[in-house]
Parts: structure tokens; C-alpha cells; sequence
């Protein structure tokens, strides 16, 4: 089970780092299928999501994507917002539903992302309000699901001719990590460290920082095909309709 599971994390991240994501929606689609602890499915997608984005985000910087100014508003709210969707307790049955929910709308916008968005398009000015209000409810949703948030972020910021693309991609990622602190931040206040599985763990960071120092250089120079979030939302929604069956049906 282990192999199987660190093999999948691996493709994850090179898929969802190359579009600046972290990967968090995938690794609880993956997670919930296998006969884990529910509560510890948030922590270990969080993980993952920090272990891919810190890399991430350092090379978007490093190349010169990062704009400070404009992320400050986005996450002004939403790294509190995120600690307290973390800290949230949930019920099996609710958070269940709630995965499903998100999971449904996260495949629906991986599905949707444009293949060949350039850096060829008119910036809008940015209104900072509405930034921080649509970063802590993304912050918030990425707390108390298990997420970083960049699957939502990232396309509302193209709707909205936020910046060029991989100005955006730059900021989901940053977006990601800090959220993704957060929210494990919230979630080790009631979190029993003694029942952690540290071997998988362990192994699944390795997976996702290779795959997401990978995913991060090719998304640099060009985008995935989309053949392959195409597959990747196609999962992520049959395990969004198996929850929300399984759970409200």
C-alpha cells in the first residue's frame, strides 16, 4: 500500500506543481480511498502541500513571479481564517461531505484550467478589499478541508485579470504554503501525534518534493498537457461522487 500510495503522490505533485499547485485536493481524493484515520487525512495532505509549495515558491521567487504587494492583501485574512478552519472538529460524516463538496468543484476547475494561458494579457488594477475577503474565504475552506486553497484561487484570479499567468501561479503557491501552516497549526491543538504513521509520512515528502521540484521547473518554461489534469480531474470527481453517495444517499 505504501509503494502504491507514494508512486501516486509522486504524479500528483508534478502535475500540480506546474501550474503552481500544491496538490491538496488529489492527496485527499487519494487518501480517502484507502482506510485511513479521517482526522489524520487533513494533516497529511497539508504536509505534502508544504513540502511541494516551499520548493515551489522559492523558484518562483528566485525567478522574479512573487509580487509582495499583492499577495499581502490575500493573505491578510486567510492565514488566520485557515488556522481556524483547522482547528475546527468535524464529524466523520460532515467532513466527509464537505471533502466531497470541494472535491466536486476542485475537479470542475482542474478540468477547466486554460492550457495555454500566456503572459499576453491586460492586468486590471487591483482592488486590495476584495482581495482579502476572497482570501480568507479560500483561507478558511483550506483549513477546514485539508487544502492550500491555490485550486480556488488560481482561477478567480485569472477571471479576474488579476496578473500574468505565472505571476499567478507564483502567488497560489505562496498562497498554499502559508495557508497550509496554518491550518496544521489549527489541527495540532487536538491532533495525537503518538498515532502518526511517520514511515509513510516520511516517504510520501520524499515523493511529493521530488515530483514537486519538477513540476515547478517545467512549469516555468511551459504548462502541462492537459491530457494529463484532464485524467487528474476525472479521478478527483469519481471520488467526489463516491463520498457525497456514500455519505448523503
Amino acid at each position: 500500500m505504501e509503494i502504491e500510495l507514494i508512486i501516486l503522490f509522486f504524479v500528483v505533485a508534478f502535475v500540480y506543481s506546474s501550474v503552481g499547485f500544491g496538490g491538496g485536493s488529489s492527496y485527499l481524493a487519494i487518501l480517502a480511498m484507502w482506510s485511513l484515520d479521517y482526522q489524520m487525512l487533513r494533516l497529511m495532505a497539508l504536509i505534502c502541500n508544504i513540502v511541494v509549495v516551499s520548493g515551489g515558491s522559492y523558484l518562483y521567487w528566485k525567478n522574479g513571479y512573487l509580487r509582495w504587494k499583492k499577495i499581502g492583501p490575500l493573505i491578510l485574512l486567510s492565514v488566520p481564517a485557515a488556522f481556524l478552519g483547522g482547528y475546527l472538529r468535524l464529524t466523520e460524516t460532515t467532513y466527509f461531505i464537505l471533502l466531497g463538496i470541494t472535491l466536486f468543484f476542485a475537479a470542475i476547475a482542474l478540468w477547466f484550467k486554460k492550457q495555454n494561458q500566456t503572459d499576453d494579457v491586460e492586468v486590471l488594477n487591483s482592488k486590495p478589499i476584495r482581495n482579502t475577503m476572497i482570501g480568507g474565504s479560500i483561507g478558511f475552506l483550506s483549513g477546514l478541508v485539508g487544502i492550500g486553497g491555490g485550486m480556488f484561487l488560481s482561477p478567480t484570479l485569472h477571471l479576474m485579470n488579476w496578473d500574468k499567468a505565472k505571476v499567478i501561479a507564483a502567488t497560489a503557491s505562496f498562497f498554499i504554503l502559508v495557508n497550509s501552516i496554518a491550518g496544521i497549526t489549527g489541527q495540532l491543538q487536538h491532533v495525537n501525534l503518538a498515532s502518526l504513521n511517520y514511515n509513510l509520512i516520511g516517504g510520501l515528502m520524499i515523493a511529493v518534493f521530488v515530483g514537486g521540484q519538477l513540476g515547478t521547473r517545467v512549469g516555468i518554461v511551459k504548462f502541462n498537457p492537459v491530457w494529463l489534469r484532464r485524467v487528474t480531474s476525472v479521478l478527483v470527481l469519481l471520488v467526489s461522487l463516491k463520498l457525497l453517495w456514500k455519505y448523503i444517499v
